[in-house]
């Protein structure tokens, strides 16, 4: 449209249409066709100059003849994107269901062919969502995510490999990358694989961005994300703030998104064919790539990733703590009415004041502390003697134990008024403690099991237990096989080890005698 509003405006200064042509590069004939559509339009460069691109070009093409394009029928945008999300559906079917649709019609007009169906669809769906481009500051944010493509360890006694996880983060700047393996993702490996990649980075950023996996976030939210409570401590260890990115919305971490394309192809891919026997030397070679990756020159900037890091991103970085953050692990517990709280398979003592109360349970490698509305209410050295053994402290113990709510004679009360088998066991696993209270907890599982059967099952179930091993004291879990089975309903056995019965056809000692005298 330019040449043309240039051909009227020379053609107004008198020029020849040879000049014209060779002022604009086109033929004469192109400049005398121009001519005469604008003769025949009344177009002329007063009228023109005072018009739009667009204006002009409605007033000379309006009979476009041969060259003007067939009119076609329109597609449904919207219809076609909300289909594609429907299980098993297709741009080629829904392509095939609009052309069955137009030939049908007696509407004038032509379907679209297959390709330009898809190339249209796919220009409107571009115009549907647009990408925001994001700025990032110097030190503000590293952001966090794992590999789907992992590297394995191979068993060096059976061959067998293994696959691990690769941990990656990257900081926004300077796009400066670190990669690591670690076994798992779990909460432990996850808060020790970030506080490496700290080290390394030799500063905090200001801001975590990771996904929205279990180790970071407790409960996800499009909204307001639950951070999970250990990563939040050490968050704040290093004075950072955790900003997860939305569920489902990759682009809102889309630089970690990049480093880990860059790491499968420039980590991964190298080591595929090396073989690991232990975790310590695949990060050894693992850290020599990514050094040379963070070297490597950029192909449309100036430097590298290094080289940006030193420049921007370690000035604005927050100092590290001089300590080290401690993982501790959480967990929220109910006080019994022994008053221990459960805690990793062994129990430890809180007041007894705070029976039936919900705590929170706090352990690192070598304390266990509770809480109870955010107030310490007691401290152990964490226990690693075998399963169920209880750590006690006897200022815990309320003053005259004997007279409590549940002395030993209240639950052997109990026990005798359900039945005198059922008793017995309540004795005898009062038997097998130290103090009578620590064995509240098991004698309350039987009490739970004369609640759910029936006093007279459960006193049956003991009586069939403690005939099978009379001189043995029961667990909870024998009489309740007992119950689940209903063997508690059957006849108890005389003796434990019955008759063997012999079938008719085994011959047995008789038969070789008769042979040996025969001979």
């Amino acid at each position: 449209m330019r040449k043309i509003r240039e051909v009227l405006r020379l053609k107004a200064a008198g020029r020849s249409h040879r000049q014209i042509a060779s002022a604009l590069c086109i033929s004469s004939g192109a400049v005398s066709a121009h001519a005469k559509r604008a003769e025949r339009a009344g177009m002329t460069w007063a009228v023109a100059s005072a018009l739009s691109d667009a204006e002009v070009e409605a007033a000379l093409f309006r009979d476009g003849g041969r060259t003007q394009p067939h009119t076609r029928h329109a597609i449904d945008f919207a219809y076609v994107h909300h289909e594609l999300h429907r299980d098993g559906v297709t741009l080629q079917l829904l392509w095939d269901e609009y052309f069955s649709a137009c030939t049908s019609s007696k509407d004038s007009g032509l379907p679209y062919r297959y390709s330009q169906f898809c190339e249209l669809y796919a220009a409107w769906r571009r115009r549907l969502s647009p990408t925001q481009r994001q700025v990032h500051r110097a030190g503000e944010k590293g952001f966090i995510d794992y590999s789907g493509r992992r590297l394995c360890l191979t068993d060096p006694a059976t061959g067998d490999t293994r696959p691990v996880e690769l941990f990656v983060m990257v900081l926004g700047a300077s796009s400066y990358t670190y990669a690591q393996a670690s076994r798992s993702q779990q909460l432990a490996e996850f808060v020790a694989s970030t506080g490496r990649a700290l080290a390394f980075f030799g500063g905090a950023p200001q801001i975590l961005v990771p996904d929205q996996l279990r180790s970071a976030v407790r409960r996800p939210d499009r909204y307001d994300p639950d951070i999970n409570e250990t990563f939040q401590d050490f968050a704040q260890h290093h004075s950072c703030t955790v900003l997860p990115a939305r569920p489902g919305r990759p682009r809102d971490k889309a630089k970690v998104e990049g480093a880990v394309l860059i790491v499968q192809r420039w980590i991964v891919a190298r080591l595929r064919n090396r073989k690991f026997f232990s975790l310590a030397d695949l990060n050894v070679a693992i850290m020599e790539l990514v050094d040379d990756l963070n070297r490597r020159p950029f192909k449309k900037l100036p430097g590298s990733r290094i080289s940006a890091f030193e420049e921007l991103e370690r000035p604005a970085l927050q100092p590290l703590p001089a300590a080290k953050f401690l993982l501790v692990e959480r967990c929220r517990a109910t006080v019994h009415i022994d008053y221990h709280v459960q805690f990793r398979e062994r129990f430890y003592s809180v007041p007894a004041r705070l029976v039936s109360e919900k705590v929170e349970v706090r352990s690192s490698l070598n304390v266990v502390e509770i809480f109870h509305k955010g107030e310490r209410v007691a401290t152990h050295e964490r226990s690693f003697a075998r399963p169920g053994t209880a750590v006690t402290l006897e200022a815990h113990r309320p003053p005259q134990h004997s007279q409590g709510s549940w002395p030993p004679e209240r639950i052997q009360s109990w026990a005798e008024s359900q039945g005198p088998a059922l008793a017995t066991v309540v004795s005898r696993t009062m038997q097998r403690f130290r103090r009578p209270e620590d064995s509240y907890r098991a004698c309350l599982g039987i009490i739970r099991l004369a609640n759910t059967y029936g006093a007279e099952r459960a006193d049956a179930a003991c009586r069939r237990v403690l005939a099978a091993s009379p001189d043995a004291s029961p667990h909870r879990k024998h009489i309740e096989a007992v119950l689940k089975r209903g063997l508690d309903k059957t006849d108890v056995p005389s003796s434990p080890d019955p008759a063997p019965h012999f079938h008719e056809n085994i011959r047995g000692a008789d038969y070789y005698e008769t042979k040996e005298s025969i001979h």
